[in-house]
């Protein structure tokens, strides 16, 4: 939709393991790939491979690290139990994104984040990335949909924040890392809201309706595309 109406999109995901790189044609971009994210004081490659969906005239670039998706599934492993380093992948996901963004020297008019492992790019985006060029325009929205699970993430993914030089004030409910605490905190700090499913939770609901952020609720009966291009065209 966006594309035939004159704008440009790319796609940025992790790559998980169930990609198949042989059937959707995915290479490595040597000259967007070959540098090291901090996450925790421990440096991980970043690795940039990309494929393309001809017919959309579409770019899709997949964020990858040998530690963090190959051969792991979206966030858990096959007997259902959570990888306890999922807020390290959500951290580098959200650093990989924008930092291929640099590399492209590209500069969106709109970040649109969707899924729990996109949940940081609002903070990372309006913090860490704060003093980038390239994004002084950019407008961040996030949709948020049913939470694909319940329990909090192992990991201490507030300290690791800090880590990044973002202060505590902007995300006190990470001390409690429930994807509650995260849509929050996605909502909280995004320029736009889409709730695009029955089930977001109350308490992310709550949030984003005692907001001033402009947002759009989906329903059953939604035109999707006229939905979303009346959203981005009149508020963004």
């Amino acid at each position: 939709m966006v594309n035939e109406l004159g704008g440009h999109t790319r796609i940025f995901i992790p790559k998980y393991g169930q990609i198949n790189e042989r059937r959707h044609q995915l290479h490595e971009v040597i000259r967007l790939s070959g540098m090291n994210l901090v996450v925790n004081d421990i440096d991980m490659p970043l690795i940039i491979k990309v494929a393309s969906i001809p017919k959309e005239r579409m770019q899709v670039y997949f964020i990858d690290n040998e530690d963090y998706f190959k051969g792991r599934g979206l966030y858990a492993s096959e007997d259902g139990k959570l990888y306890e380093d999922n807020e390290e992948r959500a951290i580098f996901f959200a650093k990989g994104v924008i930092e291929t963004v640099k590399k492209l020297n590209w500069s969106p008019d709109i970040i649109h984040a969707q899924g729990w492992i996109a949940s940081l790019v609002p903070l990372y985006c309006k913090f860490y990335f704060k003093d980038e060029p390239l994004l002084a325009n950019t407008k961040i929205i996030t949709s948020f949909f049913t939470p694909p699970f319940e329990e909090e993430l192992a990991g201490d993914l507030f300290s690791k924040i800090v880590f990044d030089g973002i202060a505590p004030e902007q995300m006190p409910e990470l001390k409690s890392p429930t994807l509650d605490a995260m849509f929050t905190n996605a909502a909280q700090h995004s320029d736009g809201i889409i709730i695009a499913s029955d089930g977001v939770s109350d308490v992310v609901k709550n949030n984003i309706f005692n907001s001033s952020k402009p947002f759009l609720k989906l329903t059953k009966d939604s035109d999707v595309l006229t939905a979303h291009e009346t959203f981005y065209q009149s508020e963004f």
